[in-house]
């Protein structure tokens, strides 16, 4: 379980194949402070990811299919900045929301725009997913914790503020960009309970 408030980042050492998979290593910034040994649970661009090894301040895991096929990972590269968060603790301050790192989609972002001192961005809306993303609800993009500010049929908008800007990946996110979305778990259950009501 995360918080979507990201207080470290990491830079890509390498992504190999691993038969149908693939081995990501990880240079995080707070692996010694935050005790990490194989077996955690780390957050990388927002997807949960178990620690298989660490060496210093160098975290590996492993990505097997499934995890490829549903995020933004399979197109990391050496030298690119990731957003990182280790799991909450019992008793840790919850500042944003409860965040799985599953992620439910990538999305496109359409544009970005300045809107006063942060900036306006525009995200596809999936339709299998648009009953699960409502304005003034939670979303999750690249592991981070947002409001969404409006919505309509087939996009959605955040606003970000200039902290988030400075502190996350999301500063350096370009028109046309993928990033990973998970919804508010609590919204996928509710669209989930009701879709079934239907049947």
């Amino acid at each position: 379980m995360f918080s979507g408030l990201i207080g470290y980042r990491g830079t890509v050492v390498s992504i190999e194949p691993d038969r149908s998979g693939a081995r990501l290593r990880v240079a995080c910034e707070g692996v010694a402070a935050e005790g990490v040994t194989a077996k955690d649970s780390i957050a990388i661009e927002g997807a949960c990811l178990t620690v298989t090894r660490v060496e210093g301040d160098v975290v590996t895991f492993d990505l097997v299919p499934e995890t490829l096929a549903r995020t933004t990972l399979g197109d990391l590269a050496p030298d690119r900045v990731v957003n990182v968060e280790y799991a909450l603790r019992l008793g840790d301050r919850i500042g944003g929301h409860f965040v799985y790192g599953h992620v439910d989609a990538t999305v496109r972002i359409r544009t970005l725009r300045e809107e006063g001192q942060g900036k306006r961005m525009r995200l596809d809306r999936p339709v299998a997913l648009a009953g699960a993303i409502a304005e003034k609800g939670f979303i999750t993009i690249d592991g981070v914790s947002l409001t969404v500010a409006d919505a309509e049929d087939d996009w959605f908008e955040v606003a970000l503020i200039p902290e988030t800007l400075a502190r996350t990946t999301l500063g350096v996110r370009r028109e046309g960009d993928r990033v990973n979305l998970e919804v508010d778990p609590f919204a996928r259950y509710a669209a989930a309970i009701l879709e079934t009501m239907r049947r």
